[in-house]
Order: structure tokens, then sequence, then C-alpha cells
């Protein structure tokens, strides 16, 4: 049957198609022209700064009051190491350099003594000269006291560990009644300070530039959509600076598809009810144009 016929028997049927194949490539066109505005990778994870806290000075832990997970702000005392032994020291430090000064101040005063003598030809050269000589040890012996003393107090502030930066306490190891030794891991703050660390294939890039936005959507949160931009791209793969980076020896070379990696922070910080950590999975999608 000549396909005019078949029109005129089913002209129905006919408009139907033709609005549905329409309609189809109207659909294509669009999918084709919105997804070639937008690169995204499911390659990509959360990071944040991570600051470990450990003790400065070795001593008894008398006192932990913070818990896992728990938040904190900058300054908030975190661990108390035993002072009694810090302050003794700076206790006698602090009477040893009031101590030099004291001598200090007497072996300047007879040095200009001795000044004054020698000009009116009362006294040697060599006693000036000695007077002289014993008032710059006494100075130095005084500054050297003073040194000690504000050792001493630093390494008392540092029986205090407070929180460097707000965040959230992680792997906490410290326990009351521990001894720690200088250099002992007690725990690690994951501060506010996130960003989106995405792997996109090398041939992803040639429209990628600094400061366009993206859509970051949190595998843990379907249907959220968080707002950010690109902030860098890596000077190299990612495979490049590994611990171990692949060489490919002359004769069995396959070509693999590199990832670069993409760095894309948020423009607003998460809100509390959608709390995000280090790791975590994520898809960026980034409008290219």
């Amino acid at each position: 049957m000549a396909p005019l016929a078949v029109i005129r028997r089913h002209p129905v049927a006919f408009a139907v198609g033709t609005l549905v194949l329409i309609a189809l490539l109207v659909a294509g066109g669009v999918y084709y022209s919105h997804a070639a505005k937008r690169v995204s990778t499911d390659d990509a994870f959360i990071e944040a700064r991570i600051i470990r806290i450990s003790a400065k000075v070795a001593g008894q832990v008398e006192k932990v009051l913070v818990e896992d997970n728990q938040e904190v702000t900058e300054g908030q005392l975190l661990v108390q190491i035993d002072e009694r032994p810090y302050r003794a020291v700076v206790d006698e430090a602090r009477a040893q350099a009031r101590a030099a000064e004291v001598e200090a101040e007497n072996a300047e005063a007879d040095a200009t003594r001795a000044r004054l003598l020698f000009e009116r030809q009362l006294i040697s050269r060599q006693d000036f000269e000695k007077a002289a000589a014993t008032a710059r040890a006494k100075r130095e012996a005084a500054e050297a006291a003073r040194r000690r003393l504000e050792r001493a107090e630093v390494d008392l502030s540092y029986t205090r560990i407070v929180a460097p930066e707000s965040g959230r306490v992680t792997r906490k190891s410290v326990e009351e009644g521990m001894y720690v030794p200088v250099g002992t891991p007690l725990m690690a703050i994951v501060t506010h300070d996130i960003w989106v660390i995405a792997n996109f294939k090398e041939t992803q890039l040639k429209n990628i530039r600094p400061g366009q936005p993206v859509e970051i959507k949190i595998d843990a949160y379907k249907g959220k959509v968080f707002k950010g931009h690109v902030d860098s791209i890596q000077s190299g793969t990612g495979a490049r600076f590994s611990l171990l980076p692949p060489e490919n020896a002359t004769g069995n070379f396959v070509k693999v598809v590199q990832r670069v990696p993409v760095k894309i922070v948020f423009d607003q910080p998460p809100p509390p009810d959608y709390p995000v950590g280090p790791g975590m999975s994520v898809v960026p999608v980034v409008r290219v144009t």
C-alpha cells in the first residue's frame, strides 16, 4: 500500500506519530544543549582541613573536657595536663630572674662609680675595666635568666591544650590519668573549612575554568543541591603525585585516560542540618558556559 494511502486511511495516527517524533527531536535537542554545557564526575569527595592535636609537654593528663564528635570553638580548653611541676619551674625561674636583675643593677651602679673615680684618677684603669666587665657579665646573666623564665612560662602554657580553630573533635585517644610524652597524638579537629576534590578526566577539562558555577550533590543527601564554584585545577594528574607514580616502559605502553583533581569550594557552608565531613562522596556538575 502506498504511503499516501496509509496516511489517508489513518490520519490521526499519522498526526500523533508526527507530533511524537517532533517532541522527541525537540527533547533530544534540549537535552544535548543542556548536557553540552555541563561537565560532571562521580569520582569526587569532600575534603577538609584537619588539625592534629598533640602534647607539647610531657605530663599526666588531669582533665579531658571534650568527647568524640563534639563541636568546639576556637580557644576552648580541650585537655589539661598537670601543671604543678611546670609552675614550680616557673616560680624558681622567676626568683632567679629577679635575683639576677638585682645583681645586674648593682654591678651597673658599681661600674658607673668606677668610671667616675677613674676619670678623677682615683682608681687604676685595671679596676675600672674589671668593674665594667663585671657589669657586662651580670647583664648577660640577667638576660639568660629572663630567657629561662620565658621558656618556663611557655612550657606552663602548653599544659593547657586549647582548640586552635572551631571544628569537630575526631579520633580522640586521650583519657584522664594517662601519662603523655611530648608529641603524643591526642585528637584531631575537623575544621569548617571544607571543599570538594573532583577527579575529572583529562578529556573533560577543555572548557573548565576557575570561577565557573558548580552544583554539588552529596550522596548522603539525595535531592539536596549545594552551590559552589571551581576554585583551581591541579597542575598535574593525580597519578603523577601518587606515592609510586606509574612509569610506562617502552614496548608495553597502554594509553589510559588520566584524571586531574579540580578543587571546588562551597559558596556557603552547608547548613547544620546537613553535616558534611571529609571522605563523603559527591557528584559535582560544572556549568562550563
